[in-house]
C-alpha cells in the first residue's frame, strides 16, 4: 500500500437513484473497474460481515468523496455518503474498506460522467466484472433496494 496516500485502504462506489424510477445505475471508470479512485487489487474478495476487523484509524466517507470530488472535478454538493454502506475487502495487500456515495440529482449525469471518461451502467450491463467487485455490487444494490 501506498503509506504517502491516506485513501490507498479506501474505495468509493459511486451511483445514481431515480427517487420516482428507481432505476439504480453504478458509475463504471474507463478502466473498468466500478472502484473508485482505483480498481481492487488482483485477488481481491470480500469478507462476510462476520470477518470484519477493526480499524483503530479510519477514513470518514466525507473525505474520501471530497478527494473524488477534486479527482473527476465534481462540485462538492453533487455526492452523499451512504452511512449505511460498508464493504471490507480482502486483499493481497490488506484490508480495503468500500463506502458508496449516491448522485443527488434529478436525472442521471450521463453526460457529466461521460466528460470524466466514466458511464453509468446497470447492474446486467456490469456481469462480468472480477467477483469482488460483483459482490460489492451486489450487496450496494441490495442496500439501495432496501433504502
Amino acid at each position: 500500500m501506498n503509506s504517502n496516500n491516506p485513501f490507498s485502504n479506501y474505495r468509493l462506489l459511486l451511483y445514481y437513484k431515480g427517487d420516482i424510477s428507481a432505476l439504480t445505475l453504478f458509475v463504471q471508470h474507463s478502466n473498468g473497474s466500478v472502484c473508485f479512485p482505483q480498481p481492487l487489487p488482483a485477488l481481491s474478495s470480500a469478507l462476510e460481515p462476520e470477518e470484519y476487523t477493526d480499524s483503530k484509524v479510519s477514513v470518514h466517507p466525507s473525505a474520501l468523496i471530497q478527494n473524488i470530488n477534486q479527482q473527476l472535478q465534481l462540485d462538492n454538493d453533487l455526492l452523499r455518503a451512504e452511512a449505511e454502506f460498508s464493504v471490507q475487502i480482502d486483499t493481497p495487500n490488506g484490508i480495503i474498506t468500500v463506502y458508496m456515495a449516491r448522485f443527488m440529482l434529478l436525472d442521471p449525469p450521463h453526460k457529466l460522467l461521460q466528460s470524466r471518461a466514466c458511464q453509468l451502467r446497470t447492474l446486467p450491463e456490469l456481469r462480468g466484472r472480477p467477483p469482488a467487485e460483483m459482490e460489492l455490487l451486489r450487496r450496494a444494490y441490495s442496500t439501495v433496494m432496501e433504502s
